[in-house]
């Protein structure tokens, strides 16, 4: 059988350069598809951090414009 990995069938012609490629592309495979997870995972846990803070600066600064209106509002009723 062409190109088997002796490691896994126990009939095998020695190929072990073979064996060793396609075990090496296989588990290089898994290491780079973990890698790629964790960091999508990081990148959109970041992400939603950065999302939630912006929200929060958002609505300060309406508060901010509401309580300008307001110091506004009482200012003019106190000249009046």
């Amino acid at each position: 059988m062409w190109g088997c990995i002796p490691e896994i069938s126990r009939d095998c012609i020695d190929m072990t350069n073979a064996g060793s490629t396609y075990l090496g592309i296989i588990i290089g495979a898994i290491i780079g598809a973990i890698i790629s997870w964790w960091i999508y995972n990081r990148q959109k846990k970041i992400s939603d951090e950065q999302d939630n803070l912006l929200s929060h600066i958002k609505d300060l600064e309406d508060n901010e414009l509401i309580l300008q209106e307001w110091n506004i509002i009482k200012k003019n009723m106190r000249n009046f």
